[in-house]
């Protein structure tokens, strides 16, 4: 790894502890103190979309705050408990015991198990979700921190934070039967079927097995994963979700390619007996996603086809992609950091935090603690500790 690495990693690490891990975030426009229900079901979304495509940070005109958000917290977790596993240094220990307890504490109560969901109210034209309602995607994030943490520490009481989101997804998120397999949804709420987000709930209970070495949850992982390898398309690239009453796909293609593929990975190293159909699924959808989805320079796409805007979170889950997938990589010539050298050059203020996105016209430079800032702080840390030179 080379010292620019080191050192964008070094100036981002002091931001956030500058910060102190609290934030904007692109979604939060429901935490004015503005009414936007009384503009009718529309004018939450329509907020919503016009202030995360503001380059102008308008928020402290309209009372939103900076947060502390659980999804943060939980991939600020996972990458100081990777340094401390790497490095043995009681800096990043405290740091990882403070953020383990704050989880710990901060939960959404009410229901099977412990789980978590976003500090801010999300709307769309159908449905209203208040702040803290718990969701598999922000659950299984905060267990993939205490897994590394408790990987680290052997701290018994994230082992049980561990089972109980296990019960979370078990009792209390829908499952969508197919003949291929099956699908968990999206939240407690609804049926769905999000590809990514049924196999990070998948993941919690291949955790949640692997800390017990147990095969309690073998089969229902198997048939998850099952029908996420049914609806990869022959070119190796998934669509976003699926519509069970229409038989109908949406296309949406961007960094969720990239959660699957590291899903896919680690459930197979999770699991007792990894599954070549799974590895020969990845070098597919390894394929695409580099020679379709980003530039030879590292630089990404936005969403198939479209090249703009470019988008942190596409940049930081390819280097942790290319990062933990290497090994299937046939070109191996270290992409993650191509990616990564990129990023830093046109994407890192000098203030240390990483921009949220590039136009060909101007770049949004509002810091975003959760989108931009802690994804990208996995990502340089996935590299550092994954890199062997």
């Amino acid at each position: 790894m080379t010292k620019d690495l080191f050192s964008s990693h070094k100036q981002l690490q002091t931001y956030c502890e500058s910060e102190n891990f609290i934030g904007y975030d692109p979604y939060d426009t429901l935490n004015s103190f503005i009414n936007f229900k009384m503009f009718g079901k529309w004018g939450g979304p329509i907020a919503i979309q016009i202030q995360k495509r503001n380059p102008i940070n308008i928020r402290p005109l309209i009372g939103v705050k900076k947060g502390t958000n659980p999804k943060a917290i939980g991939l600020f977790l996972k990458s100081y408990s990777l340094l401390y596993n790497k490095t043995r240094e009681t800096q990043y220990l405290k740091k990882a015991e403070w953020f383990f307890n704050w989880l710990n504490t901060n939960y959404s109560g009410g229901y099977s198990g412990k789980c978590w969901g976003y500090n801010f109210d999300w709307a769309n034209p159908n449905d209203y979700t208040s702040a803290s309602t718990p969701s598999v995607v922000v659950t299984s994030f905060v267990v993939d921190g205490l897994f590394e943490y408790y990987k680290a520490t052997k701290n018994n009481n994230a082992k049980e934070a561990i089972i109980s989101a296990s019960k979370y997804i078990l009792q209390d998120i829908p499952i969508t039967n197919f003949e291929e397999g099956i699908c968990f949804s999206y939240t407690s709420l609804s049926k769905d079927c999000c590809y990514n987000a049924s196999l990070l709930a998948a993941e919690v209970l291949a955790k949640t097995d692997y800390i017990n070495n147990s095969l309690s949850n073998e089969r229902i992982i198997e048939q998850a994963i099952n029908f996420v390898l049914a609806k990869q398309h022959e070119n190796g690239e998934w669509w976003y979700s699926y519509n069970p009453e229409t038989n109908n796909e949406r296309k949406q293609i961007d960094f969720h390619q990239g959660f699957i593929l590291t899903s896919l990975f680690n459930l197979n190293n999770l699991r007792k007996k990894p599954d070549k159909r799974v590895v020969e699924a990845i070098k597919k959808g390894l394929h695409y996603y580099k020679n379709y989805q980003f530039f030879p320079s590292g630089r990404s796409l936005w969403r198939i086809p479209k090249k703009w805007p470019i988008e942190i979170h596409n940049q930081s889950q390819g280097i942790i992609t290319f990062s933990k997938l290497k090994e299937f990589d046939q070109d191996q010539n270290k992409f993650e950091e191509t990616i990564a050298h990129w990023t830093i050059r046109n994407m890192q203020s000098k203030n240390g935090f990483f921009y949220y996105r590039k136009t060909p016209l101007f770049t949004n430079k509002i810091s975003y603690m959760r989108w931009s800032q802690a994804w990208m702080f996995l990502a340089l840390t996935e590299l550092l500790v994954n890199n062997d030179s």
